[in-house]
């Protein structure tokens, strides 16, 4: 992935509105991943990620930012989430199975590109086997009683007959005409192991199980009746799997994860401890003591090796409406020497949200109605209207961002959404006076409005 900054902050503003600090601060992290691929050996060791922590409250972008950076830059890329982790020897998770998620995470990435490049040797593989089930090889026997011809003429002529008969079924296959046949396939599965997860400190011991039972559980065959095009697909992707080289796959994934993985953690003022410092709390405090090694750099087990997180990209967020980044450990808040804040949501950026994004809530529902063949049209008051609803409402209430608008959106066309099929299609406006009509009685009612907006 080699887009600028400039490039990255454009790609992000097709899906989020706003945010130009927090944006700009992440595609210069990104682009700084690929500068360190470039500098000679002796100086990328020496070379750390910047670590960002996005402050600001819920609905605003945080996550949506992350979300569309993973699939923006392709490389190794996890969410997570905070509160998920506890302290080694309570119950939870350890936060050490983040990195080994990344991991997993790296080898699809690296598996899905390997695959693509001897795809063109499994399908051919695929195709021949396909034959194979609708003509299966032949097996003459010497037919001796016969002496009209010698056995060996007449098993060269049904041998050329037989081999004239699977060109045209190959031939068939290519043009697409056998897609609808039935082939029996068999198919051979592992018994699945029984995971000991969530026990304190059993993650690097999950891990020598599952590397155990994989070598000794047993294969049980299937036997499957498939049409030839589900049926060559299954065998595409089990002669990839045959054609690919494991041990590079796994090598590969974890230096990818190494040099270019990224962890979003979300939540994480949620592991601040309070002043009083028991049950719950100490767990916190331990949460950030486990974190810190990981962020500064160290070296975690997994299954496919050990992999060392000194040059991982961390991105952390949280709302901080009861703690601030200053409650945080001083050793980790060290970690994270970029601080962005987003803004909170004005009326004129949910009109944008609602209008200006490839995949905006407006343009999700025309979507939608469009499969029953209604067009449906929203007017600039009624999005002025909706936008203004939601701000008043976040005001009055507790602000939950952008994600007031979901709602609004569902309740205003929730009667539409149920009739759409009954209506044989059409043209239908959506107005201030449509809006009106649905919302503004339950946004003036404080009491109703808690529960449905």
């Amino acid at each position: 992935m080699d887009l600028t900054p400039r490039q990255i902050v454009v790609e992000l503003d097709k899906y989020i509105v706003g945010q130009n600090e927090a944006k700009r601060s992440v595609a210069v992290a990104i682009r700084n991943r690929w500068r360190r691929q470039r500098v000679e050996k002796s100086m990328r060791r020496e070379i750390s990620p910047k670590n960002i922590m996005m402050i600001g409250p819920t609905g605003v972008g945080k996550t949506e930012i992350a979300r569309r950076l993973a699939t923006l830059t392709g490389a190794p890329f996890i969410k997570v989430e905070a509160t998920k982790y506890t302290e080694v020897g309570y119950y939870g998770r350890d936060v050490e199975s983040m990195v080994r998620e990344l991991v997993e995470n790296a080898l699809a990435i690296v598996r899905s590109s390997e695959r693509e490049k001897v795809r063109a040797d499994a399908v051919n593989r695929a195709n021949e086997q396909l034959v194979d089930l609708l003509l299966p090889p032949a097996n003459f026997k010497d037919e001796s009683n016969d002496d009209s011809d010698s056995p060996s003429d007449k098993k060269g002529t049904k041998t050329v007959r037989h081999e004239r008969n699977r060109k045209k079924i190959r031939k068939m296959l290519e043009d697409g005409l056998m897609e609808d046949r039935l082939v029996s396939i068999v198919s051979e599965t592992k018994a699945v192991p029984m995971v000991m997860s969530n026990l304190p400190g059993m993650d690097s011991m999950e891990i020598d199980f599952q590397e155990m039972f994989e070598r000794i559980a047993p294969k049980s065959r299937t036997k499957r009746e498939l049409t030839v095009k589900d049926a060559r697909e299954f065998l595409i992707e089990q002669e990839c799997d045959q054609l690919i080289n494991k041990d590079k796959v796994q090598t590969v994934a974890v230096e990818l994860a190494e040099n270019l993985g990224i962890i979003f953690i979300d939540e994480i003022d949620k592991i601040v401890a309070s002043e009083r410092q028991h049950g719950a709390d100490v767990s916190r405090q331990g949460v950030q003591r486990d974190l810190l090694p990981i962020v500064e750099g160290t070296t975690i087990q997994t299954k496919y090796g050990y992999i060392k997180t000194d040059h991982i990209l961390f991105i952390a967020a949280g709302a901080f409406h009861r703690a601030k980044p200053s409650d945080l450990m001083p050793e980790l808040q060290g970690r994270f020497p970029i601080r962005v804040e987003l803004n909170d949501l004005k009326k004129e950026d949910f009109v944008r949200i609602l209008t200006e994004p490839n995949s905006a809530l407006t343009r999700q529902y025309q979507a939608l109605m469009a499969t029953e063949n209604l067009e449906l049209v929203f007017e600039p008051e009624s999005i002025e209207m909706l936008a203004e609803y939601a701000f008043t409402t976040n005001q009055k209430m507790q602000n939950i961002g952008a994600r007031r608008l979901y709602t609004i959106m569902e309740l205003l066309l929730e009667e539409l959404s149920f009739d759409a099929p009954d209506m044989q299609g059409g043209k239908i406006i959506i107005n201030a006076e449509y809006v009106k009509k649905r919302i503004e009685k339950i946004s003036k009612d404080e009491d109703l409005s808690k529960f449905i907006l």
